[in-house]
């Protein structure tokens, strides 16, 4: 499969709409976050083509829901064949556009492949059921049916993955779906898209939308009513504005929305094994995941041994160039992400925490891994989510006090611990008001699970059977016989 890389030639990507050229209207530079250099050159769409994408949407919808499931699942596993064949030109584009170290992109291009493979499969098994009747003369049966046409907003921080694990469902239940990626990272976006006309993929069945103020498309496609579902990946009080905005056409909704994960590390701990599972959870792609831990909770026992190895692993992370293989901390995604994760560690410092790693200095975009000790609720690090490489550690001294200060939130997307003891991984994973608990594992996220949250971190979930269920309408049907 052929795709242009973007580079400092500053290549242009139209927009992925059927029916429309959109290389003669208005364009947005996309800028490197490791360099501040332009690297390519998109459309700038508004309010008149995201109508063409809707008329496209509902028009592609008629023809996409007549598919077998059979036909459905073999375009999927031919576009999953397509991704794995461009996984290096797509991890290089997600290095250039977001800052994603190269060899963790190369990780998200087989986790996003992961969801098209899953859902390829689910197509094929998308059944209806038989009911019992009370009645002799009729006949019950339920069936699953596509929502219709789906409206997808993904976030910047993993380009490709939150692409297809909102796409990948949508298309094999039989829906058409619009994608408004991030203005910070659309190539990647427009680049799945391209590989799945390449393959053979409708183009009206799978459209990318891309603004660098995506206000006036979101309005249009809100407003539709032919729009029959919204999935949306971002911050709860955006979420919560799309959710009100989702009441006058009653769409169908999947919100993912803010996290502040908890970390409780017991005393039973194997030290060294859970310094690398909250590493793995804290410090991938700079920190900048909804799942990652953004509270470290250490019970009393281990606290200074903990706090120790810890700070010396954050230590030793190479910061640089996203596309240096050695890289394992990239440059966070605008400069908005970087002065609020230096501003929590400012007013952690005021206020009284000790830095246990090196205060380096670093230009542009980048935030040197920080563990922070001494850390207080009335801290701004404890009380929103950071989105860098940052960790604050608290003492705590019993299990209780644990369970208590993870569920003084009012997020609850994701949860981890770490312990020895089968009963305390038992009560405590039941206790937390989470969606996802990761269980000495700071990384649980696969195809095959169901992802999402409780209370502010939104509705719905995304992943394994579940995930294709918010995109289908449950019908019954009672058939009388003797009519």
């Amino acid at each position: 499969m052929s795709l242009p890389v973007p580079s400092a030639s500053a290549p242009f990507y139209p927009a992925a709409i059927a029916g429309h050229d959109s290389e003669a209207g208005a364009r947005y530079t996309v800028r490197s976050p490791a360099t501040g250099e332009p690297i390519a050159e998109v459309a700038d769409c508004g309010a008149e083509v995201a109508q063409v994408a809707a008329d496209s949407a509902q028009r592609g919808f008629e023809q996409w829901r007549q598919t077998t499931p059979f036909e459905r699942a073999a375009l999927l596993k031919a576009w999953h064949g397509a991704m794995l064949e461009a996984k290096e030109t797509l991890a290089l584009t997600m290095a250039r556009e977001m800052g994603k170290p190269i060899r963790e992109a190369r990780g998200e291009v087989d986790y996003a492949a992961g969801f098209i493979e899953w859902f390829a499969e689910q197509a094929k098994r998308i059944d209806g059921d038989i009911l019992p009747s009370p009645h002799p003369e009729k006949r019950l049966s339920v069936l699953r049916q596509p929502v219709g046409p789906v409206f997808a907003i993904t976030p910047w921080n993993f380009p490709a993955a939150m692409i297809t694990r909102k796409v990948a469902p949508g298309l094999a239940a039989g829906c058409s779906v619009i994608v408004k990626p991030a203005e910070q990272t659309p190539i990647t976006a427009l680049m799945l898209a391209e590989l799945w006309r390449q393959v053979g993929g409708p183009a009206e069945v799978f459209q990318v939308i891309t603004a660098e103020r995506p206000a006036a498309i979101s309005e249009v496609l809100m407003a539709d009513a032919r729009i029959r579902k919204l999935t949306f990946t971002g911050s709860t009080p955006v979420g919560k504005r799309l959710y009100a905005q989702s009441a006058a056409t009653m769409k169908r909704m999947s919100l993912e929305l803010g996290g502040h994960a908890p970390f409780l590390v017991f005393d039973d701990a194997d030290i060294d094994a859970a310094v690398t599972e909250v590493m793995a959870s804290k410090f991938r792609n700079g920190g900048q995941t909804c799942v990652c831990t953004n509270r470290i909770y250490v019970q009393r026992g281990i606290f200074d041994a903990f706090a120790e190895r810890l700070a010396a692993a954050a230590a030793a992370l190479a910061i640089g160039d996203p596309e240096d293989e050695a890289t394992q901390v990239g440059p966070l995604v605008s400069q908005a992400g970087r002065d609020k994760a230096q501003a929590h560690i400012d007013d952690a410092l005021a206020k009284g925490a000790q830095r246990l790693t090196p205060a380096l200095s670093v230009d542009g975009l980048y935030v040197a891994p920080t563990v922070l000790t001494g850390v207080t609720p009335e801290m701004r690090i404890m009380q929103e989510e950071t989105f860098g490489p940052v960790a604050p550690l608290i003492v705590f001294d019993d299990e209780a006090e644990a369970i208590a200060a993870a569920n003084d939130t009012p997020f609850g997307l994701a949860a981890y611990l770490w312990t020895r003891s089968l009963g305390r991984a038992a009560r405590v994973s039941e206790a937390l008001d989470y969606g996802i608990v990761g269980v000495n594992d700071g990384a649980p996220s696969v195809p095959n699970a169901p992802f999402g949250g409780v209370k502010d971190s939104g509705l719905g979930r995304e992943g394994g059977h579940y995930g294709i269920d918010e995109y289908l309408d449950c019908k019954f049907v009672s058939t009388r016989l003797d009519r």
